[in-house]
């Protein structure tokens, strides 16, 4: 079983930097409400607080990782144009779904949307954070401040979700390939 290196980084940005973010997002929407909603059932102490801040530090840090490796790493690859006169568009996924009238709106909509969309994500997240980072549990007397953080960490959340879709859907139809093979088992 091999990857070449180009699928590696695609993978890496999506399912390692970006699906965690996702499955990160009910632990920080949960621990949110819980820890600064006005009449929660109890006061978090110290070091849940500590915990809070360090974990939504960390899902700013993935999206902005998932963000910045998708738009330096694997999105060049994804747009690199073909030599004149190449028949055989495997290695150009962008060229590959423009190529056909049934793939091209995956490109149109797809992958135009994503590459914009896509940046709203760490934009938000990194509010969140330094909100939380900055008030703690004193979001309980910020109302609008509570409110806000909460919108801002959804609106992470569908940014990354619409992205992470799209991308899943652009992967199957238009893969980004090529580079140097990666050993990752050796069959019988």
């Amino acid at each position: 079983m091999e990857m070449s290196t180009r699928e590696m980084w695609t993978v890496l940005h999506g399912m390692g930097f970006g699906a965690l973010f996702l499955l990160a997002f009910t632990g920080a929407m949960v621990a949110l409400v819980r820890m600064s909603g006005p009449g929660s059932p109890g006061v978090p102490d110290h070091g849940d607080q500590t915990m809070l801040r360090v974990f939504l530090i960390g899902m700013a840090v993935l999206a902005w990782a998932t963000v910045l490796s998708g738009t330096y790493i694997v999105y060049p690859w994804y747009r690199a144009a073909p030599p004149a006169g190449t028949i055989d568009l495997a290695e150009y996924p962008r060229y590959l779904l423009l190529s056909s009238a049934t793939t091209s709106e995956w490109h149109h909509l797809g992958m135009e949307w994503k590459e914009h969309v896509a940046w709203i994500s760490p934009i938000a997240m990194t509010m969140v954070a330094y909100l939380y980072a900055k008030y703690g549990r004193g979001l309980a007397r910020h109302r609008g401040l509570r409110a806000a953080a909460l919108a801002f960490l959804l609106a992470a959340f569908l940014s990354s979700a619409v992205a992470g879709a799209f991308g899943a859907f652009l992967n199957k139809y238009a893969p980004v390939r090529g580079g140097e093979a990666i050993q990752l088992m050796k069959g019988a």
